[in-house]
């Protein structure tokens, strides 16, 4: 025996690559149909999304209430410089 026997190699990177852009693909045209199908149903969730997400910035897009009325204060307490 030679050695120079051959064995089974890995899948190569292009294979890979080829297999996860056609993952890609059929995933982009599962979204496409459901998109089209289910139109209706989108819309609803997209206005439900909407109504959920005023409470959710209010709490974090203000830092949960802090820095309203503190005048010329910054949120360490210190007085702003005023020249």
């Amino acid at each position: 025996m030679s050695g120079d026997h051959e064995h089974p190699s890995k899948p190569s990177q292009r294979t890979f690559v080829w297999l996860a852009t056609a993952g890609l693909l059929a995933l982009a045209a599962a979204c496409y149909v459901y998109a089209t199908e289910h139109q209706n149903h989108i819309v609803q969730a997209l206005m439900w999304a909407l109504i959920l997400a005023c409470p959710l910035m209010h709490f974090f897009g203000h830092g949960h209430g802090h820095g309203h009325g503190h005048g010329g204060h910054r949120h360490g307490g210190e007085p702003k410089d005023r020249k």
